[in-house]
């Protein structure tokens, strides 16, 4: 029997990649999809590549009964899941927060870098962060899963072998990140216009990002201590896409790292670990839920270079979120998520 599943906020690009995602899923019934603004309208009419696909309309979220539902998916912005969480999760319903809500585990930390206080700290703790390839027995049990950021799972997945193996130097690791536009969102914004994105490249937050101190904790979990880390992200005139390029120095021998990046992730179905001496490209990835990862010791120095990729709205979003609630649930971990990317 399917079970019951709704999205608050379905009407950004996280929101139709859930409902592209979820329409074609054989063990998910769409029962509501929130949307204050275009309450009514058939979502078909939005996104007319889900005409077939997917038949409701998009209804207030008063009335949408979210309650009744067995998942409920949070793809609004930061500071809207943590206002209806503890409600849905008192009913029974299992929570994926698309957004920042839950992702940090100090309130105090959460306030300074998203610029409000936290409606429900208690829930921070029980909130399991929703990286599989980390968490993976945490979450098959969890009630309430903080779905990753974009840049955090390009730039997490690229450094987690490193750090497990102990081979690097923890005080300076860098990140240097470049991200679609569609990773600022489906609002309208000056800065993501065709006339002021396209033919430019640029970088932004390099005094602090709020995803910065989202992949230091991940990092420093796996460490079992505090990293340092320096974080750039950059917006480049794609639509979607991220690449990360990433840099530590080692601090012990490591005879082998492309053995000890593919050992590491042998077992995990979205994470494709390539043939040395690769360049991956972010349109490898596009539209699929894969990270696809090299890496590199230019001239055999002390340097290690990492270069991951994914598409931001998929592994960095709405796939991943389909991947946890696969765990939640109980169902194969890429059950509806076996898409080929897309290319050209």
């Amino acid at each position: 029997m399917a079970i019951r599943v709704g999205i608050v906020g379905g009407t950004g690009y996280t929101g139709v990649e859930l409902l592209r995602l979820l329409a074609r899923h054989p063990e998910v019934e769409l029962k509501a999809i929130t949307s204050r603004g275009d309450a009514g309208k058939p979502v078909a009419d939005m996104f007319p590549s889900l005409r077939g696909h997917v038949g409701l309309a998009f209804s207030d979220p008063a009335q949408a009964g979210l309650d009744e539902c067995d998942a409920v998916f949070f793809a609004t912005p930061n500071g809207i899941a943590m206002q209806q969480v503890p409600a849905l999760l008192d009913a029974g319903v299992k929570v994926i927060d698309l957004a920042a809500d839950f992702r940090l585990k100090d309130a105090t930390d959460w306030g300074k870098w998203y610029g409000m206080s936290h409606a429900c700290p208690h829930l921070l703790e029980q909130a399991v962060y929703g990286l599989p390839e980390v968490n993976r027995e945490q979450i098959r049990t969890a009630r309430l899963v903080a779905n990753p950021g974009c840049y955090p799972t390009a730039v997490q997945l690229g450094f987690i072998p490193l750090i497990e193996a102990g081979v690097v130097d923890l005080g300076g690791l860098i990140a240097d990140a470049k991200s679609g536009v569609s990773g600022a969102g489906r609002k309208a914004e000056v800065h993501t216009l065709f006339a002021e994105a396209s033919d430019n490249f640029k970088a932004y937050g390099v005094g602090g990002h709020r995803h910065l101190p989202e992949i230091r904790q991940g990092l420093s979990a796996v460490a079992s201590r505090d990293v340092g880390l320096t974080f750039v992200p950059h917006l480049t005139p794609l639509i979607r896409g991220i690449h990360a390029t990433l840099y530590a120095r080692l601090n012990a021998e490591c005879a082998d790292l492309q053995s000890l990046y593919e050992q590491r992730y042998a077992n995990e179905r979205f994470v494709d670990v390539l043939p040395s001496g690769s360049h991956p490209e972010t349109r490898s990835v596009r539209a699929s839920n894969m990270c696809r990862i090299a890496v590199h010791r230019p001239q055999g120095g002390d340097t290690v270079v990492v270069l991951s990729v994914i598409d931001n709205l998929v592994k960095g979003a709405a796939g991943q979120a389909v991947q946890n609630l696969n765990l939640m649930f109980g169902f194969d971990e890429s059950c509806g998520l076996e898409l080929v990317p897309v290319l050209p």
